[in-house]
């Protein structure tokens, strides 16, 4: 395709922006050497940055809509870029009202929900399909007929300062804090991390500094387990993943991150959310749901570590 200046609009969440990453690359394989331009939110501009994909990064605040000056702001911003296309992969109710805010003489070609959209993802199962699956077929439809899957090498670590057992397996307990229903109970990860060490096995424990409290009760009923709690990056969860024995984890981003990295992961839903269209993408991904999540075993979580398992 002729060079020329592209938009990529992605806000996040962790693991959604982890299962853009496919597209990303697509998308920069498509539009050799024209400029493209990423449209994400401030916790994700470090990460976009070390994919490669994109030559800039703006930011989205997103603000209220009353914010009529930052609204104006914006749209003298995208009016005045020059972009002949825009690839809307966070297709929300606020992205694709971005449409609206350029020219109406002058609007580039637009990937994504939007009404007026020149190459719409129409298709009524779309809110039914697993986002790399209707990622994958939004681009199609504007012209992108290969979309890998995510790929992590990019993220990098030294995790020698950790000083890890010759095999350890990771567990991250933790999980957005205002949806409890997600997180499958301590006392179960207390109970799997004493398996573990019972088995030679040193139990790492991951998680945001927000979460330190949840990770420090399970280290201290498990003196055996290591707590990571705030001292890992993105690239440290990468790297932690291509050496670990395994990775058992709630639906939550960094589950994400470890199973792109290729580790055995085994990610435990509730009703909260459907693996169906969000489940974590990687070589050797296992899942285990139920309602109420309290209900699963720790035979059953333990059994799925096992390398010839399946769901």
């Amino acid at each position: 395709m002729a060079a020329t200046r592209i938009l990529v609009i992605k806000h996040g969440a962790l693991g959604d922006f982890i299962q853009a990453l496919g597209p990303f690359r697509a998308i920069r394989a498509h539009h050799l050497g024209s400029e493209i331009v990423l449209l994400t939110t401030p916790p994700f501009a470090e990460l976009a940055r070390a994919t490669g994909c994109f030559d800039d990064i703006w930011l989205d605040e997103r603000l209220p809509v009353w914010r009529l000056d930052a609204l104006l702001a914006l749209r003298a911003k995208l009016r005045s870029a020059g972009f002949a296309r825009v690839y809307d992969l966070q297709t929300s109710a606020r992205s694709s009202f971005y449409l609206r805010l350029f020219d109406p003489a002058h609007r580039p070609e637009w990937s994504g929900i939007a009404r007026g959209a020149s190459h719409r993802h129409d298709n009524p199962d779309r809110t039914r399909m697993h986002s790399v699956e209707r990622q994958a077929e939004q681009l199609g439809l504007a012209g992108i007929a290969h979309v890998p899957s995510p790929d992590v090498t990019f993220l990098t670590g030294d995790i020698r300062r950790f000083g890890l057992a010759a095999t350890y397996a990771l567990l991250v307990p933790g999980g957005s804090a205002h949806r409890t229903g997600k997180r499958w109970p301590a006392g179960q990860f207390i109970e799997l991390a004493d398996r573990l060490a019972g088995r030679q096995i040193e139990p790492v424990l991951l998680g945001a500094a927000d979460e330190a409290d949840l990770l420090t009760r399970i280290a201290e009923a498990c003196p055996a387990a290591q707590n990571l709690a705030g001292e890992t990056s993105l690239g440290d969860v990468a790297a932690l993943a291509r050496h670990a024995f395994a990775a058992v984890g709630n639906d939550t981003g960094p589950m994400h991150v470890i199973a792109a990295a290729g580790c055995r992961s085994v990610v435990l839903f509730s009703d909260a959310s459907d693996p169906k269209l969000c489940a974590p993408v990687g070589r050797d991904v296992r899942i285990l749901r139920r309602v109420p999540l309290a209900s699963l075993s720790v035979d059953e979580v333990a059994a799925m570590l096992e390398p010839n398992s399946r769901n």
